[in-house]
């Protein structure tokens, strides 16, 4: 059932975010996100010239990191080495895009996925505009341009990898599934 599930949320389009989007914004959004990781972050070369996937990738990523780094659900039980993936993981996209590497998490993410709604809305000002601030040091436009031609970050697919096996290894021993 959970494969059928995961290959219908697939079908559903490129630009869905399965860190608000699990099972309909029903499941839990952060196993959404590292089930889906591989998928989206696995070889983030293939996101070039859709920058709004590549907005929403990232926010996947600064979803898993900071759910595996301070949630109480997914903390303590996180391995030391995934949450090191993600941590470098997320790193490597922040240099790659362009984001503040000491920037809060939450509006980061907020902000990635307001530039990717505008893209998907056809306003590339806008997307511009929510790529601004001191979060994003290169400026909007910069950023956008990073966004377009992101290229294979082989951090990020480690830390995809290791968000999923993690998840993976909490469901095996009944924490999550």
């Amino acid at each position: 059932m959970r494969r059928l599930l995961l290959t219908l949320l697939a079908l559903l389009g490129a630009c869905a975010d399965p860190a608000a989007e699990h099972m309909f914004g029903l499941g839990d959004p952060v196993r959404g996100a590292a089930l889906n990781a591989p998928r989206l972050l696995g070889d983030t070369s293939r996101l070039a010239g859709r920058p709004a996937d590549a907005a929403l990738a990232a926010v996947q990523l600064e979803v898993l990191e900071n759910a595996f780094r301070n949630d109480p659900r997914y903390a303590p039980e996180a391995s030391g080495p995934a949450q090191h993936a993600l941590r470098v993981g997320k790193a490597e996209m922040r240099q790659a895009i362009g984001i503040a590497p000491d920037a809060p998490a939450e509006p980061v993410i907020a902000q990635l996925r307001e530039a990717a709604a505008a893209l998907q809305a056809g306003s590339q000002a806008r997307a511009e505009a929510a790529l601004s601030g001191p979060m994003f040091p290169l400026g909007g436009a910069q950023t956008l341009s990073r966004l377009n031609r992101l290229p294979y970050l082989p951090r990020v697919s480690e830390a995809a990898g290791a968000a999923n096996a993690e998840i993976r290894r909490m469901d095996s021993r009944g924490r999550f599934g």
